[in-house]
């Protein structure tokens, strides 16, 4: 069976996350729909990462056997014809080799939280951004962001209940970018590592938005980090915040 390599685009608001639920809507479910009435059967795709209700993805990957052998290219406009009216949609596709695996293979995984401080409700940004009012400063939360890198224990940052074996893990990149607006500032958070506690980058980017905004100090972060409890955590961040941006792989299996 031909394995082809998916890399998808969705609205995360209106699914209950990626992973394929019995009564609830999915990105999982819906793309595995989509491929059923191409192959007639039961398909099950395996991706990169689950991203939770309200989470956005700009490229997602995931992967999918079939028992035709599709050219790429009409596979994906094939999928897409059926994925029409839905917040999904296949950007790209390619036929890879047997050993590939979307999660396993992958190298590394980058989220890209947006955070937009400005009087006025959003309104184009709506669902896609985490809206606040207060102004926010940029350096502190980077000295902040700046504890955080390197391999820790996450206890702190990790949800209750969070499946992984291990809290540990090793932040390579957590870096806070500010953006001017015409009526407020857009602080955009670029975080990269290999793999991910569940809730770990919203639990980042709320404890630094209480630095940014003077409550925290950039000390009281290294203090939550070193506690290994997860009470020790700030707010988290809501999840329309939060895009899966990219996929790293030994080989892009797009180029």
């Amino acid at each position: 069976m031909p394995r082809y390599v998916l890399k998808i685009e969705y609205h995360g608001a209106g699914f209950a996350g990626w992973q394929r639920q019995k009564e609830h809507p999915s990105v999982q479910g819906t793309i595995e729909a989509a491929l059923a009435k191409l192959e007639p059967g039961d398909h099950k795709i395996a991706a990169a990462g689950r991203t939770d209700a309200g989470v956005h993805g700009l490229a997602q990957v995931a992967h999918c056997d079939l028992v035709k052998d599709w050219d790429a290219f009409r596979l994906s406009e094939a999928l897409n014809f059926h994925l029409r009216g839905q917040s999904v949609a296949i950007v790209d596709c390619a036929q890879v080799a047997d050993d590939f695996h979307a999660r396993f293979s992958a190298l590394e995984r980058r989220y890209l939280y947006r955070l937009i401080s400005r009087r006025a409700p959003l309104t184009h940004d709506r669902g896609l951004a985490w809206h606040i009012k207060h102004k926010l400063d940029a350096n502190a939360m980077q000295v902040g962001a700046d504890r955080l890198l390197g391999r820790h224990d996450f206890t702190t940052f990790r949800s209750s209940i969070c499946q992984a074996e291990s809290p540990i893990k090793t932040l390579d990149q957590l870096r806070v970018e500010e953006l001017r607006l015409p009526h407020g500032t857009e602080y955009r958070f670029h975080v990269r590592a290999r793999s991910f506690l569940h809730n770990q980058v919203r639990s980042f980017v709320g404890t630094l938005e209480r630095v940014g905004v003077g409550a925290w100090t950039p000390d009281e972060v290294s203090r939550a980090l070193k506690a290994r409890d997860r009470a020790a955590c700030g707010p988290v961040s809501p999840p329309g915040g939060l895009y899966l941006a990219g996929v790293t792989y030994p080989e892009d299996p797009f180029a």
